[in-house]
């Protein structure tokens, strides 16, 4: 039988859940791959090297996002600090982009959005831990599947 503390532990619970590729190892792939590129990219400098480094980067990131994100939302085991500052990392880039390509960005607005940022990171903690011990409840009540 499963204990209380058993849904607070940091290890993970159960079987690692597989992916819908599985056995597949996309995820991992996408990693190595990207690894890399990145590698390739910053070896041969900023000039030769943009193309490779952020294609390689995208692949570890969009790789390293797949895996966090089907363990913590099955349960397995939280990663819900990663995925938060992700979405904050994406909507800050976004925003700081867009004003960007139309005007020089003030300071005022670095400032702003970093108010901002905090906010959306503590909206998204909060959602994103209640969804993983939800999912983790159902996990170590189910028998640990």
């Amino acid at each position: 039988m499963h204990s209380e503390s058993s849904l607070y532990t940091p290890r993970g619970v159960g079987e690692r859940p597989e992916a819908p590729w599985h056995p597949l190892p996309l995820s991992e792939l996408l990693i190595l791959v990207g690894a890399i590129g990145a590698a390739i990219g910053f070896s041969r400098g900023v000039s030769h090297g943009a193309a490779p480094m952020f294609v390689g980067l995208a692949a570890v990131l969009i790789g390293t996002l797949e895996f966090t994100l089907r363990e913590h939302l099955s349960g397995y085991r939280s990663h819900t600090i990663i995925i938060a500052v992700i979405g904050v990392a994406a909507f800050h880039s976004v925003v700081a982009l867009t004003v960007a390509a139309f005007t020089h960005v003030p300071r005022v607005l670095n400032v702003a959005l970093i108010a901002v940022d905090v906010a959306l990171f503590a909206v998204l903690f909060k959602l994103l831990r209640s969804r993983f011990l939800d999912a983790r409840r159902e996990r170590v009540f189910a028998g640990g599947r």
